[in-house]
């Protein structure tokens, strides 16, 4: 039975260390977060806003119609943040209501400001290895996947799901640390090809929304999995792996909830206070 990564303990070892390094600046960073009222996106809202204050980090929060929200109110709201030098690093939950294109405000935000690493010159840094902010979730899969100690240069490292917030970069982080990286879609698995893939991953991450969409049966033996997944079924909270089963044939296996999301979290801030740095913070 595989060792379950407690996304909880790494997220309060990452809170010592922000704490203490907002309590050494002259200013108080602020983060500004604009989300849309449904229940996964209040939800991860709250869990900012919650930990933004035991840093100390002040927190603007908005909460937007989905159904009445028009591109034009969401980027009034972004070029407002964007001239606000009080505020620095602006989040946007995603994903987006589908009136929103979620590139063209991505597109919007001052990339300095960018805490989720969206904005084009920071995923062109990323491209390069040189970005200063990245995803907050790819950023905490890989947190989740170093915690093991796994050594993971020249490993068959295997991706489903390819969003531009987490499959991509995961990707990309990946390959900064020498695995040998494959990214499945949608047409990997019309295609029949999927099962194979994930068979052979000995470290595989899954972030499709799909609950239970990995069969355990799967997952290599002693492979690192990381599920991003967040579904609800039944008024219960489920990742897109099938976790019982595959805990019982992976090494180590993030669970969901208490997985991603804790890490995820403290990304966000982590970012917020580089960006803070970014323009000039003390």
């Amino acid at each position: 039975m595989g060792t379950v990564l407690d996304g909880k303990a790494i997220a309060a070892a990452q809170e010592q260390r922000l704490r203490a390094a907002v309590e050494a600046f002259q200013q108080r960073p602020q983060l500004a977060i604009l989300s849309f009222n449904t229940p996964a996106s209040r939800l991860f809202e709250l869990m900012q806003v919650a930990r933004a204050r035991a840093l100390g980090i002040r927190c603007r929060n908005e909460v937007l119609d989905s159904a009445q929200v028009t591109p034009d109110d969401v980027e009034r709201k972004i070029q407002a943040w964007n001239a606000d030098p009080a505020i620095h690093g602006i989040f946007v939950h995603q994903p987006m209501p589908p009136q929103i294109d979620p590139q063209r405000i991505s597109s919007l935000i001052d990339p300095r400001k960018d805490v989720e690493g969206i904005h084009p010159q920071n995923s062109a840094r990323r491209f390069f290895a040189k970005a200063r902010i990245g995803s907050c979730t790819a950023l905490a899969v890989m947190e989740l996947i170093e915690s093991t100690g796994v050594r993971l240069e020249g490993k068959e490292a295997v991706v489903v799901g390819h969003s531009e917030i987490v499959g991509r970069p995961v990707g990309m982080l990946l390959l900064d640390k020498q695995t040998t990286t494959t990214i499945c879609h949608v047409a990997t698995d019309r295609a029949g090809h999927l099962e194979s893939h994930v068979r052979r991953a000995e470290v595989l991450v899954v972030a499709v929304g799909r609950p239970r969409f990995i069969p355990g049966a799967w997952i290599r033996p002693e492979a690192i999995v990381i599920d991003v997944g967040i579904n609800v079924v039944e008024g219960k909270v489920v990742g897109d792996v099938e976790f019982e089963t595959a805990r019982d044939r992976a090494a180590y296996i993030s669970p969901v909830p208490g997985g991603v999301g804790p890490v995820t979290v403290m990304m966000v801030m982590q970012n917020t206070i580089e960006a803070f740095r970014l323009q000039g913070g003390r």
